[in-house]
């Protein structure tokens, strides 16, 4: 059983898909959402969840006061899951769930920054493909924003390119959870010649 830890709809239960996602544990959410928190990450962050699977992440994130929030996820059934769940725990007003691929979602530019990114790849999903993701997201976050990204703890740091930085990791049993943030540029603030 899945489940809401905290926040506004906290203890409530989240439907999964039948099969063919890996929801991110409560305990492991637990963790995650204390140290976003600690971060100041969460309220009134816009919010990306990408391969959102039950949608468990971006739904905490709504719970614990993010103002808007977007499930990305490709798979049918996933995603009628991540609608359902909305639905249920009455927060249409400030989710929106989008079936595609995040690498297609994530290369448009997108229409205001990031706050928050919360990837949960499917542990097969290739290093190549995570850096793309990772990439196509820089132009889209501030320096102020934090991207999560979950990993099997045997997988190697996620693939951080030019313009981001990892700044955090933490294992949790099987799984470890990785934090980024956008570099500072480095001629921000310089004077011009």
């Amino acid at each position: 059983m899945t489940r809401i830890v905290a926040g506004a709809v906290g203890g409530r239960t989240l439907a999964v898909p039948p099969k063919g996602t890996r929801p991110t544990s409560e305990r492991v959410r637990e963790a995650l959402f204390s140290r976003l928190e600690h971060l100041d990450a969460v309220e009134g962050a816009r919010v990306l969840d990408g391969y959102a699977g039950s949608g468990a992440l971006g739904l905490e994130a709504a719970s614990r006061g993010a103002a808007h929030v977007v499930l990305v996820e490709w798979g049918k059934a996933a995603a009628d899951v991540c609608r359902r769940n909305v639905a249920a725990l009455g927060l249409r007003d400030r989710v929106d769930v989008v079936r595609e691929r995040v690498e297609a979602y994530v290369a448009r530019p997108a229409a205001r920054p990031w706050d928050l990114v919360l990837l949960d790849p499917p542990y097969d999903v290739p290093d190549a493909t995570l850096a793309e993701i990772l990439a196509a997201l820089v132009p889209a976050l501030t320096v102020e924003s934090v991207v999560v990204v979950e990993r099997s703890a045997r997988s190697a740091a996620p693939p951080w390119p030019a313009g981001m930085h990892g700044f955090d990791t933490r294992a949790y049993g099987e799984t470890a959870v990785h934090l980024g943030a956008r570099s500072p540029d480095p001629d921000a603030g310089a004077d011009p010649l």
